[in-house]
């Protein structure tokens, strides 16, 4: 195994990236149990982020996505129903944690 990237044309790397974020969505909407607080802790990207890189693409290609479509696609549901569902309220320790917002 090496450490460089692999030869592909750009339609195979698209269709690699896309299934590769499909599956990292998938597997947030699984884990409702991890808060974007402790992903914001611990990676410095949170299901917000990728709902707005998601929006910011959208954008630059013109295309007509809201902000709340945009979170639909990651969250799998209106961002509000996911917060009443499976948001809770950062602890102390999780706020002191957090770095705060920056560029991600």
């Amino acid at each position: 195994m090496t450490s460089e990237t692999p030869e592909l044309d750009d339609k195979a790397r698209t269709e690699l990236e896309a299934a590769a974020f499909r599956r990292l969505i998938a597997h947030l909407r699984a884990r409702t149990d991890v808060q974007n607080i402790d992903l914001m802790n611990l990676a410095g990207f949170c299901r917000n982020c990728l709902a707005n890189w998601y929006l910011d693409a959208a954008k630059e290609r013109d295309l007509p996505v809201s902000k709340d479509e945009s979170r639909v696609v990651v969250y799998g549901m209106p961002y509000e129903q996911w917060k009443a569902a499976h948001q809770s309220e950062a602890t102390p320790e999780q706020k002191a944690a957090f770095p705060g917002p920056g560029p991600h």
